[in-house]
């Protein structure tokens, strides 16, 4: 998992270095079609990625994204494909029915298709319209890193050629050197606070929010903790009624339009005797409460992709606390690289 981790910004630069024609036509596609509704298909890591991309293309684009519960196709028999539909579907093996299956669905009746996925051979790109390779290579943990981390840029390189900002574009295009300066960043602070937790919260906010959820996968499928990931506003409803003195919290606060509330919202957790552990940029680290734990952040050429330098820092730490916990982090219990689910 470390060494796989460690291979993002080659595996990033490669992914950057090819495709731009496929990239450019379905931005293309993309605009000529602006009446689609649009739906994301996918599971798992996969669908934090997905959960990346359609908050970028809420936010930047105006365009309404939704999940698509595959089981409405493969289980229930619903008819919702329709000609006015877009799917994006995530997968590394592109291997699953749950996925293949609506993505067939949609291309057979003209709906537009799309498979972000790392094996080209797959039934899932077999099935789409238009196929953004990830160029991660084989993955040997179970824990996908690399390849998530592909994932995110695929989706952040598609909506820059779709709005046709030249500023997100060179961003994204920097994003290897990002990737290289966040992988430096030490995180080990945070292992001994974790060591022994049985319970966590990870807390993020826009664009970051579908990080600090891949954050508590990676806790749970890699070091056995019960992590429960929230947003800055969702956190302050009911789930803050279990944070008392000692419950730990890693708080994800890159920059952006959330970081101030997230920035409060760790002040006053820490301030109630939470175990808070709140990772920003590194340069306004000086200025947080002494006694709270800071984690340091590398930042992006955009503040919209700072979210994918943070997973960066963070799958190294996670991959060291597994460790530290006893546990081997390429081969959780129970769980296998490809889940074929209907």
């Amino acid at each position: 998992m470390r060494e796989e981790a460690l291979a993002a910004p080659p595996c990033v630069a490669r992914l950057l270095e090819q495709d731009a024609g496929v990239y450019a036509a379905l931005a293309l596609h993309l605009r000529q079609r602006p009446a689609d509704a649009l739906l994301t298909l996918a599971r798992g890591s996969s669908d934090h990625a997905a959960q990346h991309l359609a908050y970028l293309v809420m936010a930047r684009l105006g365009r309404l994204v939704t999940s698509l519960p595959m089981s409405l196709f493969t289980l229930y028999g619903a008819r919702l494909a329709t000609p006015a539909l877009q799917g994006f579907a995530f997968s590394q093996s592109g291997q699953s029915p749950d996925l293949v299956e609506p993505l067939q669905a949609l291309r057979a009746v003209g709906a537009g298709t799309v498979a972000v996925v790392n094996d080209t051979s797959s039934p899932l790109a077999q099935a789409a319209q238009f196929v953004l390779p990830l160029h991660a290579g084989p993955e040997r943990s179970v824990a996908a890193t690399k390849s998530y981390i592909a994932q995110l840029v695929a989706g952040a390189r598609l909506v820059a050629a779709w709005q046709q900002d030249a500023v997100l574009a060179a961003a994204v295009a920097a994003l290897p050197e990002a990737l290289s300066q966040a992988a430096l960043l030490d995180w080990a602070e945070a292992v001994p606070r974790l060591q022994a937790v049985q319970q966590l919260f990870v807390i993020g906010r826009g664009p970051g929010l579908a990080v600090a959820q891949e954050a508590a996968l990676k806790f749970k499928e890699t070091c056995g903790v019960q992590a429960e990931a929230y947003s800055g506003a969702e956190v302050q409803h009911g789930p803050m009624a279990l944070v008392g003195p000692g419950w730990p919290v890693l708080v994800l606060a890159p920059r952006g339009p959330a970081q101030a509330g997230l920035l409060a919202l760790a002040e006053q957790l820490h301030a109630r005797g939470a175990a808070v552990m709140l990772a920003l940029p590194d340069v306004q680290r000086a200025a947080v409460p002494k006694g709270l734990l800071t984690l340091p952040l590398a930042t992006a050429g955009h503040e919209d992709l700072d979210a994918i330098t943070t997973v960066q820092s963070f799958y190294l730490m996670v991959e060291a606390l597994s460790r530290a916990r006893g546990r081997d982090p390429d081969a959780p219990p129970y769980l296998a690289k490809v889940t074929r689910t209907h």
